[in-house]
Order: structure tokens, then sequence, then C-alpha cells
């Protein structure tokens, strides 16, 4: 356990530069455009067609990005002239399945699946004139191509030759034939194969110890001396080879790692809950670092996934294994795939290295995690510098260091969800990092860590303007309240408690607020399509005991749908404590653009509602419009955050409004409600922009604290189907709201 402690300390000791430490001397890398990816669809083809930027190189002078978008069986152009405005640049048809692509000094070199099947595999290179944007040849690699690299000095192109296995054949396990091999091409002074007919081909049977009459080679990448690191990943092994001589010139396991405190529990969790023990590293992308040195991505796919990067010699010997640094990395970020955890967590995919102002970084995107973690090279244990946040599915990442540019394409994308494939472009040369705006210390009893995510609703503390309290929603399986101290930059989340004792099998936690005699009012949203997840009104003590769980009339509830409690404030009127509780959406009974706004009344137990009316939706891409939360500003004025559902360019309304409740006499339910007069005081959207990623769509927290500052915190629904970010913002002066 000796290693695996010193990974420990080495993840601990991460998170307290991720805290906010920094060397005034480093530079850094922020994001300066997000381009999604069907902007780059012809004129008059439907926008929500589905697209993909899956791997991404660029021109030989920086000026030209170019990426694979399989659904669509072609090639996409980005002309990056002015990197922080990057406008399409064409498309160009493949006839088959890009996979993987790179370039010459005259050529784009793609590699394009076009099997018949996965037992009847093949594929191609095609060689793209650039000045034409035509096919100039196509060179078989007689069998299904799978990631293709071109030699520094331009002499050779390898291909990563996988015939992938199918996984519903079997249970997916292998030997699964035909067996994969790497192709060889030779390369003219332009760039173009001179042996397009008869790539030479290299045997990879009888290496590895898994399955080893089937090599399933994965990614392939080539140092200075021409020689070709492969991984073959559900071997669990990797290959170098002498590219001149096409020829094996050594090989080796990949091995296996451990990583301690790291989320392991069957549940929607980010709880550091055990160890993994001596896991197949089973590497995906693999990066020369120098002549002797390369970096893994240890994914896993057929029976492993460390869950980490690895720093192999050319002998083969481990030099450095980041152990459980990825998973506390995005622990500490928010970014945890809590659904993934006790599968292959962050799932690092991709890596690449290059050098910036005299200085090597190594970058290493995690799929599941929505992110990429940027290092030093030091030429022992690099040291950990920075988070960058992508959007859903990073795949492809991309070094441009003649432009102080970092690239990353996303693959994920989903119209009606709506999740858009996007590429990111990120400069370097910051003084600071944009991101994170919020991290989590390390929790004392479990030395990882403090997961968080879904951050759904925030109040502060009545006398501490350091401190605020936020909730997380139904997406993990224990609802928390945090602690956080807004006074450091990053925000930093310094504590949690579990909420215990309920009696539902599940909260769904969208609202808090402090109460007058201690604890907490929680209101838990509630869901009458899912048998025991209530909507209630929660009362907890300081600690996160429930004392009361109070639910609706019944004749309400009967009403209600999906879209329900979405904040909650506490406030006086004549002398007694109020409870009010914000509805997201219309329900059965309310009039169209009108919701509830509840009030109850904890002397005597009884509820009384009120109508906010609420703004039509702007959207181009249409959508709904609702409540997210409600904070008491002094006497019986509020705060109210109201949003559409959308993200990106199709955000049209994320606002504060501000609504007063004196002289407006709730009336029960069946009775007609009053409608409350609201007040537009803040326009969400400008904040949301900031940033230059994809807008989020659920701004979702807000509170004033105790010196008069205004706090906003989206969601960032737990890394699900999302991009993971969560951004907490200091919209200023309360006064904007008088």
């Amino acid at each position: 356990m000796g290693s695996l402690r010193s990974q420990l300390l080495a993840s601990l000791s991460i998170l307290a530069a991720t805290a906010g430490t920094s060397h005034a001397a480093d530079a850094y890398f922020n994001r300066i455009a997000t381009l999604p990816v069907y902007k780059t669809l012809a004129e008059g083809v439907d926008p929500a067609t589905n697209t993909s930027a899956e791997i991404i190189t660029a021109t030989k002078d920086g000026l030209t990005l170019i990426f694979t978008d399989s659904p669509s069986k072609a090639l996409g152009f980005v002309d990056i002239a002015t990197p922080s405005a990057p406008k399409p640049a064409g498309r160009l048809e493949m006839g088959g399945e890009p996979t993987s692509v790179t370039t010459s000094p005259k050529f784009a070199l793609a590699g394009v699946n076009t099997s018949e099947s996965k037992q009847k595999p093949s594929g191609h290179v095609a060689v793209v004139d650039l000045a034409s944007r035509a096919i100039a040849a196509t060179c078989d690699v007689k069998g299904q191509p799978d990631s293709v690299a071109i030699s520094p000095d331009g002499k050779f192109l390898a291909v990563a030759v996988e015939n992938e296995r199918d996984e519903e054949l079997n249970d997916g396990k292998l030997p699964q034939m035909p067996a994969g091999h790497l192709a060889i091409f030779d390369l003219d002074a332009d760039g173009k194969p001179a042996n397009c007919d008869a790539a030479r081909i290299v045997a990879l049977t009888g290496l590895a110890s898994v399955a080893g009459d089937d090599p399933e080679p994965e990614f392939v990448s080539i140092n200075a001396a021409n020689v070709a690191a492969l991984t073959l990943q559900e071997n669990n092994h990797i290959a170098l080879i002498d590219l001149a001589a096409g020829k094996v010139t050594t090989h080796f396991t990949a091995g296996a790692a451990s990583a301690e405190a790291i989320p392991l529990a069957k549940a929607v969790s980010s709880e550091a809950s055990g160890t993994l023990e001596n896991a197949l590293r089973e590497p995906d992308a693999v990066a020369w670092l120098d002549a002797n040195r390369f970096i893994t991505a240890n994914e896993g796919d057929y029976d492993g996934g460390s869950r980490g990067f690895t720093i192999f010699n050319a002998k083969g010997e481990v030099l450095f294994d980041s152990g459980n640094q990825l998973e506390h990395i995005a622990m500490a970020h928010g970014h945890y795939p809590a659904k993934r955890a006790s599968r292959k967590g962050t799932e690092p995919e991709g890596v690449t290295v290059g050098s910036f102002g005299g200085q090597a970084y190594l970058f290493v995107n995690s799929e599941r995690a929505n992110m990429v973690s940027v290092y030093k090279d030091t030429g022992a244990a690099p040291e950990f510098v920075q988070v960058l946040p992508t959007h859903v599915g990073p795949e492809g990442v991309l070094v441009i260091p003649s432009r102080n540019l970092f690239v990353v394409a996303n693959e994920v994308d989903d119209a009606e969800a709506p999740v858009r494939a996007q590429i990111g472009i990120y400069e370097f040369g910051a003084a600071k990092p944009a991101y994170p705006t919020i991290v989590s210390k390390t929790d004392p009893e479990t030395k990882a860590p403090i997961g968080w995510g879904a951050l759904s609703a925030l109040v502060a503390d009545k006398t501490d303007p350091n401190k605020v309290y936020a909730v997380s929603d139904s997406f993990y399986d224990k609802a928390r309240i945090f602690t956080l101290d807004v006074s450091r930059q990053p925000v930093e989340i310094v504590s949690h408690m579990t909420i215990t004792g309920g009696t539902p099998k599940k909260y769904d936690m969208e609202g808090i607020a402090l109460a007058k005699d201690g604890g907490f009012w929680l209101a838990s949203e509630g869901n009458p399509e899912k048998e025991g997840i209530p909507h209630l009104l929660v009362k907890t003590d300081a600690n996160g005991k429930v004392l009361e769980e109070i639910a609706l009339p019944d004749a309400v509830v009967a009403q209600s749908k999906r879209f329900a409690f979405e904040g909650v404030a506490e406030f006086e009127r004549d002398g007694q404590t109020m409870v009010i509780v914000a509805v997201q959406r219309e329900w059965g009974d309310d009039p169209k653009g009108m919701v509830k706004l509840a009030l109850y009344n904890p002397a005597d137990k009884s509820w009384g509602f009120v109508h906010y009316p609420l703004d039509k939706a702007k959207s181009p891409a249409g959508g709904w419009v609702g409540l997210s939360e409600i904070t008491h500003l002094g006497g019986e004025r509020f705060a109210v955050l109201e949003r559409d559902n959308q993200g990106g360019e199709m955000a049209a309304l994320k606002q504060i409004t501000v609504i007063d409740l004196a002289g407006v006499t709730p009336a029960k339910a069946g009775e007609t409600l009053p409608v409350v007069t609201k007040a537009v005081k803040l326009d969400l959207l400008p904040a949301l922009a900031e940033g230059n990623g994809w807008l989020l769509d659920k701004p979702e927290g807000f509170t004033v604290t105790a010196d008069g500052k205004m706090i906003l915190v989206t969601d960032n629904d737990g890394v699900d189907d999302a991009p993971g970010e969560t951004k907490i913002i200091n919209l200023g002066d309360a006064a904007k709201l008088n």
C-alpha cells in the first residue's frame, strides 16, 4: 500500500494547487471560443442533424482545423485565422466513416472505415488535396482503420488497423477474427503515400498474453526516431515498431495499476468509497514525450481501465502512474460522472503533449468527466497545473504551439437533449485560470475531495458574509447540504452533511433556506410519476436530520406535475414565521403562463397560494419558461430566478425578478389566486456567457450574502449528458434589485 499512499499524498498536493495557490510566473490556458459542429453543416441542412467532432488536426500553418464527423461520413474544416472567432470552412464527404485524420504539407490523410460488418472489415486512407479539397487517392489498409499518425520528419504514415470486435457477439469476448495490424505508407516530399497500392503490413499476432492471436491496435504515435508506439487496448499491450524497417522492435504488457480512495460503489455517487486494486490499464491514446518516454490514457475497454495515465520508457518500464489523481481532480471540481462510479470512472480517453512558453505540457482528456487535466512535464513526476472544462464527450485533443493554442473535439450530439457536439479552442498565456469558479476541499474522513455536483439552490448565512449553503438535487442517491466559503477564489466547498432520517425513498432537494429557530427548510421537488418521491417541504436540524415533512393539501397534489418545488424562503408576516415555496411550471389547475407560489404557516400548518406570471418563451428552439429559485430580500420582498430550459445559442431568457407580497392575501386551494406583480431586475445571460463555452441552461441557485453581494450558481446535472461545468458568479451589489 506504500505506493498507493504516495499517490494519495500526491493527489492531496494537487488539490491544494487547485484551491487557488499558484506561482506568480505561471501562465495558464483559458477557453477563447466554442464552435457547435452543426454550424459547419451546409446551408439548407437541418441544424438538428446528428453530427460529431471526434479526432481533430490542423494544417501545418495552424490556420485551419480539420475534424472527423463520423455520423455525417465527412471531414469538417474550420477557419481559425482569428482563433477567438472560428468560422465554418466547408465539408468533404468521405464515402465512409472517417475515424482519424492528420496532415502533411499538402494533404490531409484520413482513415476511412468502409466495413461491411465486424467480421468483414475494410477501409482505406483517403488522401485529400488541401488546395482543392478533393480526394486525390484512396490507399487500402487491408482492414478497418482506427488511428493515423504522421512521423515528425514527414516520411511515414502509420495506420492502426483495429478490426474491432463485435461487443454483441459472444458477450464481446476475444478472440474475434480477423486480427488487426499496423499499415505503413512511405510519404513523398509533398506528404502523399508513394506506396498507396501496397501498404507495408506489420503483423501483431503472438505478442500479447491477453488474446495474442487477436490484436486490436487502438492508437499510434511516432517519435523523432520514427518509432511508433502502438496501443493494443483490449490486449492490454504496447508495441514499438521501427517504421523504416517495418518491424516490431519491442513489446510489453501495459500492466496494472491501483487507485485508493475513489468512487467505486454501485450507486450514483462521487464519494471516495473504495480502492481499485491491480486494474489492467488497457490504454487508449498514446503520445511520445521525447525519444525515450511516452504517455498513455488508460481508459479501459475489454476487462480493465485504471482510471489514470502512465508514463513509460521505451523499455516498457513505468516511470510514473497517476493513480487516483484524475478521479480526485474530477471530484474536487464537481466533474465526477457519478453514474460511472462502479465502472470506469472518468475514463481517460486522449492524450497529447506540446511546448508552450518553453515548458512542455501534458494534456489528458477524461471522456466521461468532460474535462482536460493539464500537467507540466518535469522529466519525473508531472506537475498538475489546471483543469479545462470541455463540452460533452471530449475525444480529440490537439496542440498548436506555434499559435499558443490547444483544441478539444467533443463528440456527443443530441439536438433534443439539447447537447451539441462542439469544438473548443483554448489559448495559452493568461495570468490566471478562468476556471474553476468553485472547488471542494479534502474530506478529513476519506482523505479525498468532497464529492459534489448538481447544486440546485443557495442560501447565505445571516451573519457571516463569507458563508453560503448549497444543496444537491435528486441526481445523487444521497441528498446533501454543502457549506461554501465565498471569500475564496475559486469558492471552496469546505464541509458537507448528508440529509438523514427522511421517509421518502429519495429526496429531490431544489430549495434551501435558513430557519429562524435553527436548522434548514428544504424544498423537495417530488415527482408524481415516480412512486415514493412526493412533493415535500422539509425541516431539518443544523446537522441535516429531518425533523418534519410537510405535504401539500391533497387537492393540490392531485393537480401536480413533474416540474414542482424549486425554491424556498422563510420570512415574517404580521409577526408570524412564514415559508414560501416556488413551483417551477404550471400544474393542472393553473392558467397557461401562471405558476404557484405556495405559502406555509408553521403555526397553524395551513397553506395559501398566489400566482406568479411567467414570461413567454423567447428561444427560437421554443421550450418552456419556469422558476428555479426564490430568495428573501427583507420585509415581504423576494428575488425570483426565472429561466427558459435552453442552452448555448438557443438560450434567451435567464433573469432575476423582484416581487412584493405586502398587501397580497394568499388564497386557499381551489379559490381564484391573486397574481403578484413582478419587476425584471437582472438579465443573467451576459454573466452566463462569460467563459466562451456553451451557455449553461440551468442557473438554479441565487442568494444574497450578509454583506449584500448577489451569488448565482448553475446546476451541472451531475455531468450526465451535460457539460459538467459549474459556475458560481458574484453578480455584484444587491442594491441592483431595488
